[in-house]
């Protein structure tokens, strides 16, 4: 019988939906077809609460089989930007066009040009959605970059980044310093606009994801005692995998390792704490040099498709 679709509607879909991720990833020999429950972790509590990137009753869609369980989830994440979850024995073509259908309808966000845009995003290696996707209209958006998609296995021996000289690795301190953690967040991705917005209390809100745990929220800490670089690292022990997000070094202090040397300690606790693979994404060259030096590999690439609706 053909899966039935609905909104999400309720407290408990959330964690449904946490299920469904972790059998998946399992499923999919923990290669992230779907996200891994860390990513819709952030996106909750991160992406939706203090960005306003849409919300859970708006923007989740779930599909179930005649026994109640999850068979495929539709969600975005940044606006018009849309992911496709399957289940592996319910990954069929009439079920994926379904998907970009319902998205098409509900997911859509306006251009700079007042057009209303859809980005899907497929792995390379997926030609049959590629095939679906471009059947109803949709390009490869080659203005965007693609996610590289990469992995850290943590069973052999890791590579050490040693700090520079004064510097120390640590993980982030109480209430008193997430000032200085949300400002930090704010140069490093907003480097030309000094002045950060709003309230910047929004950190409460990353530390009430599921996953969080203080002594995986590192920062690297300047001779002076100001923060420099840091690295959230999101330990799942049902999936034996930890996820990097967000990374960043202050450029009044880059080229200093600061960023290798946080990556590499986070990796080392995550393999104390049992974990045996991580994961991070990475869109740039120099983000993709940072993560190959400390052992991420690139093992697949997620690209976007638009569509003007």
């Amino acid at each position: 019988m053909k899966p039935t679709m609905r909104r999400y509607l309720y407290d408990d879909d959330y964690w449904r939906i946490r299920r469904f991720l972790r059998e998946t990833l399992i499923l999919n020999d923990r290669r992230q077809i779907n996200w891994d429950v860390a990513r819709f972790d952030y996106w909750r509590w991160h992406g939706i609460l203090n960005m306003g990137d849409g919300t859970l009753e708006d923007d989740v869609f779930i599909w179930e089989t005649d026994r109640g369980e999850i068979a495929a989830v539709l969600n975005r994440e940044a606006p018009g930007s849309v992911f496709l979850q399957l289940h592996p024995d319910h990954c069929s073509d009439d079920l994926r066009v379904e998907m970009i259908r319902i998205a098409e309808a509900h997911l859509t966000a306006p251009n700079d040009a007042g057009r209303r845009e859809l980005h899907i995003w497929a792995g390379e290696e997926d030609h049959g959605l590629q095939q679906l996707l471009q059947e109803a209209g949709f390009r490869r958006d080659e203005r965007r970059f693609p996610e590289s998609q990469r992995i850290c296995r943590l069973d052999g021996e890791l590579i050490r980044r040693e700090l520079a000289p004064g510097y120390r690795v640590r993980p982030l301190g109480d209430v008193e310093e997430h000032r200085e953690r949300c400002l930090l967040s704010w140069r490093v991705f907003h480097p030309n606009n000094p002045e950060p917005p709003g309230d910047l209390d929004w950190y409460h809100n990353i530390q009430r994801g599921p996953l969080y745990r203080r002594d995986l929220d590192l920062v690297a800490v300047a001779p002076d005692g100001h923060l420099a670089a840091f690295a959230t690292i999101w330990f799942d022990d049902v999936t034996r995998t930890g996820l990097f997000e967000p990374v960043g070094t202050d450029q009044a202090h880059q080229r200093k390792g600061l960023g290798a040397a946080v990556l590499s300690e986070g990796l080392r606790r995550l393999k104390e704490l049992g974990a045996d693979m991580a994961y991070v994404g990475s869109y740039t060259e120099p983000a993709h040099a940072l993560y190959a030096s400390v052992g991420f590999e690139a093992y697949r690439r997620l690209e976007p498709w638009t569509r003007l609706v």
